[in-house]
């Protein structure tokens, strides 16, 4: 009966007739998987998403607020990304040719620039790319993003390296909607030039808007977006267009390829792998499969928003998945632990014992705003 009312709540929230949304209400959403990401969002606002990467075809959509369900807070609410964009920072970085596996940054707790001071967890130094990412070190990510802005061997000049991130960044399903088969998707912020001169009047530059490259400041996503950046981590560079309605349209089975490198998935996807083993996604060693994901912790007014993107398997992907918590804490605190019950019961039908105790007490959990 709940699983049947969760699926129905969907309904009402997606059913506004428009041109994009086929005939007839054939949901793609698994209503195992539905019933579970709204029990795990009671006493909280947030969305789960969840993608099949091959086919783009949404697994679930769940989400809840203190009015219920709202899927505008899955695909028409931007927030900052946090550290989950570390992940196509890094694998733009790659593309330009700006990094390697062996790019190394000495990080003793804090990032440092002049007055400006941003904590990092406590972690060994210097990191390469790959433990970067697994411990989510923010100076790491700052510092690179500083220098490619700053560069003028690769770039003309600052207004040069902005636009080519840019491109990298949008190829990869960022700053404008997606075009899910669902009414009123918005697209978040993706800082280009033009936006660059109208935010900062008096002139900008690479210590203006650093922030970005930590998934703060200039730059927000939605949720879906998040996801589908996952979906396209997994397929090692392009994805198709999430829907969730089964239909045959041509703009549905579309491949959509990155700019980015091939070269460059396999290290991001191990610094991934490196994050579930030891670094910031630990909570997904319960799962019963290789998983990749990445952390985030959103810094806001009130109490961080908790964020995790992920996949799994590491090898032929099933299952592309974002979590978002607002006011939830660190990515690991709730958004992992939830992710982590979302797979498992996707991959394997059912939660071993301590996966069942883990979803009963994040079910529990309530999450009190500012």
């Amino acid at each position: 009966m709940k699983t049947i009312l969760s699926l129905l709540l969907l309904l009402v929230n997606i059913s506004t007739a428009t041109a994009q949304q086929p005939d007839g209400d054939h949901l793609t959403v698994r209503p195992l998987l539905q019933d579970m990401g709204q029990k795990l969002l009671t006493g909280k606002t947030g969305s789960i998403i969840a993608i099949d990467p091959e086919t783009g075809k949404i697994l679930c959509l769940a989400t809840h607020s203190p009015e219920g369900p709202d899927t505008q807070l899955a695909i028409a609410t931007a927030y900052a990304p946090g550290s989950t964009i570390k992940t196509a920072q890094a694998l733009t970085l790659l593309s330009m040719g700006l990094i390697d596996e062996n790019t190394r940054v000495a990080c003793y707790g804090a990032f440092r620039d002049g007055n400006i001071r941003v904590r990092c967890h406590h972690h060994p130094s210097p990191l390469g790319l790959v433990q970067a990412l697994a411990l989510s070190c923010n100076t790491w990510f700052l510092s690179q993003f500083m220098t490619m802005l700053n560069d003028r061997f690769l770039f003309d000049d600052k207004y040069d390296a902005i636009t080519q991130w840019h491109d990298y960044m949008q190829s990869m399903g960022l700053g404008g909607p997606l075009g899910i088969d669902i009414p009123n998707e918005k697209g978040g912020l993706l800082p280009n030039v033009g936006y660059l001169s109208r935010r900062y009047p008096k002139g900008w530059n690479a210590r203006t808007i650093m922030w970005t490259g930590m998934g703060q400041g200039d730059i927000t996503t939605t949720p879906l977006q998040l996801a589908n950046l996952a979906a396209s981590i997994a397929n090692r560079g392009w994805y198709i267009t999430p829907h969730i309605h089964d239909h045959a349209s041509q703009s549905y089975t579309e491949q959509h390829w990155t700019k980015v490198d091939p070269n460059a998935y396999p290290l991001v996807i191990k610094g991934m792998r490196q994050a579930v083993l030891s670094g910031t996604c630990t909570a997904l060693k319960a799962c019963s499969f290789p998983v990749c994901g990445k952390t985030g912790t959103v810094e806001n007014p009130g109490p961080d928003h908790s964020v995790f993107i992920g996949f799994a398997p590491m090898e032929n992907p099933k299952i592309a998945i974002a979590v978002f918590v607002e006011h939830g804490g660190f990515g690991a605190d709730l958004a992992a632990p939830m992710a982590s019950v979302m797979l498992e019961l996707y991959l394997k039908g059912k939660l071993t014992p301590a996966l069942q105790q883990r979803a009963k007490r994040l079910e529990e959990k309530t999450v009190i705003g500012k």
